[in-house]
This record gives structure tokens, sequence and C-alpha cells, in this order.
């Protein structure tokens, strides 16, 4: 029994930690994506402002970051960041694509 319960807290461990990993990973992808846009294009796509998304993105990936190492793992907090990074990636960007002609890679 002893050994199921060992096998378990592995298993949960690593597999919380392979998830934080790429939810700070995302908040990181759309933190320098945001960091390369023209600040000019965030009012025309009727958003916040560049500053205020970078604050926004960098607090995200902080946030996510600080639950696993204090070990909260995922909690309530993580959600919320990676929402936010998510709002931006899902929204925000392709709008600010189609605001500057489609260029660039991302």
């Amino acid at each position: 029994m002893a050994l199921a319960v060992i096998f378990f807290d592995n298993v949960a461990f690593y597999l919380t930690t392979l998830i934080m990993i790429a939810l700070v990973a995302i908040e990181v992808v759309a933190l320098i994506n945001c960091l390369t846009q023209r600040a000019d294009a965030f009012p025309v796509v009727g958003s916040l402002s560049k500053n205020a998304w970078v604050g926004i993105l960098a607090g995200s990936a902080l946030v996510t970051l600080a639950c696993y190492l204090v070990g909260y793992g995922i909690s309530i907090f993580a959600f919320a960041a990676i929402t936010a990074a998510a709002i931006y990636m899902l929204d925000v960007r392709p709008a600010l694509r189609d605001a500057t002609d489609g260029s660039g890679g991302w």
C-alpha cells in the first residue's frame, strides 16, 4: 500500500510540474509577443494600452511561477493568470495582427 502512495505522489508532482512549466511558457510567449507589438495599435483595436498588457502579462507569469514555487500548485490564482494570457493570445493578438496589415510571423 505504501508503494502505491509513493507512486501517486511522484506522478502528481511531475504532472503538476509539467503543467506549471507549460502555463508559464504560454504566459512568457504572450508577454514577448506583446512587447514586440507597436504601442499605437492597441488603442486602434479597442484594447487596453500596451503598458497595461505588459504589466498584466508579466504579473501573470510571476503569479503562476510563485504559485508553483510556494507549493500551491495549480490554484485559483494560477487559473486567473493563465486566463489573462489566454485573453491576450486569443482576442487581442489577432486583432493587433489585423490592425497592422497582418505583418509579423506570429
